[in-house]
């Protein structure tokens, strides 16, 4: 996705914020369109639903925090959603990709789904419901640029809906300020994390004890750290739980509290490696 200044629109069909949005950058001709499930049948009696496109199901897994999706491609959306609606479970929200021109065709659809599938599985942000990703289909040049720009506009068209599903929880293009490591080292913990935009990752390879006090058990956050350890986010390791790969956390203090099995405030017992926490250098330097 290229960071230079956009102008974004976004039109309310039915003039409800949270029901059939369709977004489109005012410079190109690619569209996004969300699509809540409940509102389907709506969006199956618009003329854009007959339209060869990319499509992108979201929906969650058992746990709150693992987002889900299935990215597809045909030469009707109509059809292949009524499929899905029938079929498919998980998902509550549809993401179509299409071109107001009409100019988007079966191979370039081929593409993008395989494209897109790659870049989502390369982020792990959302766990895909698609299984085998197939191979990368012959696409001549030509298209392939195409494609490749479409895709850019498809970025970020989704990320701006909400769906930021090929940006990776640590961005290596993130700005110098989300660069900044910060620990959480104690007894019970030695983790490693970052604040971002989205909220606090917490960076592969912390640990945690494994044996969390028992005030903890029936709280939200051992749901929560029982989701992650059952999904391999943590393992166990010895005496020890330790994070397989990089994990979005809403908040510091939540991410501090299932690293170590106890109750915590994140905004204390993060620190960057001068020993500054992060309350300081992130909610004090605002107030100031």
């Amino acid at each position: 996705m290229s960071l230079i200044p956009k102008t974004i629109q976004i039109f309310l069909p039915g003039g409800d914020p949270r029901g059939i949005r369709v977004a489109e950058i005012t410079t190109r001709i690619v569209q996004a369109i969300e699509i809540p499930r409940s509102l389907l049948s709506d969006f199956l009696k618009m003329p854009e639903s007959s339209q060869v496109g990319v499509y992108f199901l979201f929906g969650q897994g058992e746990a709150r925090d693992e987002p889900r999706v299935y990215v597809g491609q045909t030469g009707e959306l109509r059809q292949r959603l009524s499929t899905h609606h029938q079929k498919k479970e998980f998902w509550d929200r549809a993401v179509v990709v299409i071109s107001r021109t009409h100019s988007l065709t079966q191979t370039h659809a081929l593409f993008l789904e395989w494209y897109c599938l790659q870049a989502a599985r390369s982020a792990a942000r959302y766990s895909d419901e698609n299984g085998n990703a197939g191979s990368k289909p012959h696409t001549p040049a030509p298209l392939e640029a195409d494609c490749l720009e479409i895709y850019d506009t498809a970025h970020t068209l989704l990320s701006t809906l909400g769906y930021p599903l090929f940006d990776p929880v640590v961005s290596p293009a993130a700005r110098p300020e989300e660069r900044e490591v910060f620990y959480c080292k104690a007894t019970e913990a030695d983790g490693r994390g970052r604040y971002t935009s989205d909220g606090f990752v917490v960076l592969q390879g912390s640990s945690g004890r494994k044996d969390v006090v028992p005030s903890f058990a029936d709280t939200s956050h051992m749901a929560v750290r029982q989701s992650l350890l059952d999904s391999g986010v943590m393992e166990v390791m010895g005496d020890r739980v330790v994070f397989t790969k990089d994990h979005l956390f809403r908040s510091p203090s939540g991410a501090a509290i299932v690293l170590m099995g106890r109750s915590a405030n994140g905004w204390v017992d993060w620190k960057n490696a001068a020993g500054q926490t992060l309350d300081s250098l992130k909610r004090q330097s605002v107030s100031e």
